[in-house]
């Protein structure tokens, strides 16, 4: 079967990628990237699956899609990772050595590590199969074997609402950012496409193989050698495809905000991924004084509901806010009268409104709207508490402390506190002046100054008043301390690097302190304690201590390949070892050779993609292996 010709317009339209760079692709004639090739809006070709005559070329023409549209995605992913991210300063691109490390690396997560993927494993997987389709007609078992590698973009999927917001801050505020993303959005090679669509397409990209696949299973019949194979792949990619949905969601509402942003000449800070529109549209008022009806624009959120006027504008309309109304208070009336048919009343704790709509219906759907956004918020404060003990007894709580309902009835076991480097609650960093260390009487949490300035009586103490954190006063006491810091402790988005290093390290791959440095870093050596979950193998998360409650940093293995550091390397300490991937070095340095051997295997089978096992942690396996050498001498 030729590839080449069942390509079609699909195949002119990828992008041109230099083949020193990406000798997989092939420059094409027009330089354009192909957009649909990886959204989740084109499903598959006719010309490929509804007018071929037998089972065999139906799902030949869907394999040979798939291919075709791995192809235009990888030129995709060539454009984040190689052109956006990390080309050097000279080429135009947001190299490290121009902007913050944290600032890179919070735009484009994982994007290398999910570039190398499909660069060299999944698409030369693809064209090798392809190149024998008449042999081995089958995708199949490909994509069951790779299937699991799509784990990685649960990194990237949970990072991607941050990703957005880093973009639109740093647009606003650097000209220098903002120069260097139009510039490259400029270039031919871009389609025209802006830098926050190309991130999309990996979020896009999971969905896609989910309908190919369902095609191909569609055609493939049931006693066929890949059906297995094929339903086994499509319920891994099913369970990744969903995260995808969701930020796909997401991304819908942020562009509604945008819209709505837009309209109100950017004067309402509303662009928040905390934020939902939930209905807008233009309303009438009914005046208290004289009963008159004027033009206005309701906008419902989630929050909230804007009470807009007209601003006078010789080219598009626009609003401006005169009241605002809190969902918090808000209560909702019917006010219709024979002479003042279709009216209801809004009241919160800001103002109250008399508005009429213009039919029926229009009534009957901002009554149900403001209703239920109603219900939903009162809702959420009735779970509050319910909420509040949940995240308590999961992984926020200290081993051996009391959960929510033993909470001050019973001692805590406190967490020492050189095992801590951030706040508990806050995690802000401690130091030994202006941010000292704490314990909560009731938790046991290592906490701040400010995170533990209230008191309760607990009933261990004799009732007496002790020191407790934010979380525990309320949840002791029955109300919050203050707005402020309610705000500040229950609606705090939670971090991708919110995962607590103790309950990592029960259930880890690998765990152990090491010693590490980074190439043109600019920073000596320093101690930290890694991890390698269980739940996410191909992953590294670097903590300050084994009991913080947040990473300093994680670091995507897929892609690096662990060895010893050459001679040029020059560590300048013993046991040194190094993992490397394009831009990217890192130097370890571990306590003792055995534990320099098993990071060098774990991490080189991580960078392959190998599935890793959970052990036991390296200083329970070092005493045991002492214990074995012991007990052989003693026999000897």
């Amino acid at each position: 079967m030729e590839i080449e010709g069942a390509g079609g317009s699909e195949s002119e339209r990828q992008s041109e990628i230099p083949s020193d760079h990406l000798p997989l692709l092939q420059p094409q004639t027009d330089g354009k990237l192909a957009n649909r090739d990886s959204g989740i809006d084109s499903i598959s070709s006719p010309s490929h699956s509804e007018e071929c005559s037998s089972p065999h070329a139906a799902t030949g023409g869907i394999a040979n899609e798939l291919l075709h549209t791995e192809k235009a995605y990888v030129s995709r992913l060539y454009l984040l990772d190689q052109v956006f991210c990390s080309s050097p300063p000279g080429g135009g691109a947001l190299s490290r050595s121009s902007f913050p490390l944290d600032v890179v690396m919070g735009i484009f997560s994982n994007i290398c590590s999910i570039y190398c993927f499909h660069q060299q494993f999944l698409l030369p997987a693809l064209e090798k199969r392809m190149a024998e389709w008449d042999l081995n007609p089958r995708i199949g078992d490909i994509l069951q074997k790779l299937a699991p590698f799509l784990k990685m973009y649960g990194e990237y999927v949970k990072n991607f609402d941050r990703a957005m917001e880093l973009v639109n801050t740093w647009m606003e505020r650097s000209s220098q950012f903002k120069a260097i993303v139009h510039h490259i959005q400029r270039e031919e090679r871009c389609g025209n496409l802006t830098l926050q669509h190309h991130m999309l397409e990996p979020v896009q990209r999971i969905p896609r193989y989910e309908l190919l696949l369902k095609d191909y299973l569609h055609r493939l019949p049931d006693d066929h050698d890949d059906f297995q194979h094929a339903q086994k792949s499509l319920e891994l990619i099913a369970t990744a495809a969903e995260h995808s949905n969701t930020a796909i969601r997401k991304m819908e509402r942020m562009h509604k905000l945008l819209k709505v942003y837009e309209l109100l000449g950017g004067e309402e800070d509303i662009v928040n991924p905390t934020n939902e529109l939930i209905k807008e549209g233009h309303i009438l008022k009914l005046s208290a004084k004289n009963g008159t009806s004027q033009d206005r624009y309701l906008i419902l959120f989630n929050d909230r509901l804007l009470y807009c006027v007209p601003k006078l504008r010789l080219i598009g309309q626009k609003f401006g806010v005169r009241a605002r109304i809190n969902v918090d208070g808000m209560e909702l009336k019917e006010s219709s009268s024979v002479n003042v048919p279709r009216t209801f009343l809004v009241s919160g704790k800001q103002r109250s409104l008399e508005l009429q709509a213009r039919t029926e219906e229009e009534k009957k759907d901002w009554i149900q709207a403001i209703q239920a956004t109603i219900q939903r918020h009162e809702q959420t404060l009735a779970t509050f508490h319910h909420l509040n003990c949940s995240l308590r007894d999961e992984d926020y709580t200290p081993p051996n402390s009391p959960n929510c309902s033993e909470l001050g009835k019973r001692a805590p076991t406190p967490i020492r506190e050189k095992e801590v480097t951030l706040c508990m609650k806050c995690q802000e960093p401690f130091n030994s002046i202006t941010k000292r260390r704490h314990h909560c009487k009731a938790c046991g949490h290592v906490v701040c100054g400010k995170c533990s300035e209230f008191r309760a009586r607990l009933l261990y103490d004799n009732n007496r008043a002790n020191r407790v954190c934010i979380d525990c006063y309320t949840a002791l006491v029955g109300v919050p301390p203050s707005p402020a810091s309610l705000t500040c402790s229950i609606n705090r988005r939670r971090s991708i690097l919110e995962k607590q290093a103790s309950v990592a390290a029960e259930n880890s791959v690998m765990c152990s302190f090491l010693h590490h440095m980074e190439k043109g870093a600019g920073r000596g050596w320093q101690k930290a304690w890694f991890v390698i979950p269980e739940n996410e193998p191909l992953v590294l998360y670097i903590y300050g201590a084994p009991q913080d409650v947040k990473a300093q940093r994680s670091v995507p293995l897929i892609g690096f390949e662990a060895s010893l550091p050459e001679s040029c390397d020059r560590p300048e300490r013993r046991f040194a070892f190094k993992i490397s991937q394009s831009h990217l070095t890192l130097y370890f340095s571990a306590d003792g050779e055995e534990l320099q051997r098993r990071w060098i295997e774990v991490l080189s089978r991580a960078g392959r993609g190998e599935e890793l096992q959970a052990h036991s942690s390296i200083t329970e396996a070092l005493e045991e292996e002492g214990e074995e050498t012991a007990t052989s001498g003693e026999n000897t």
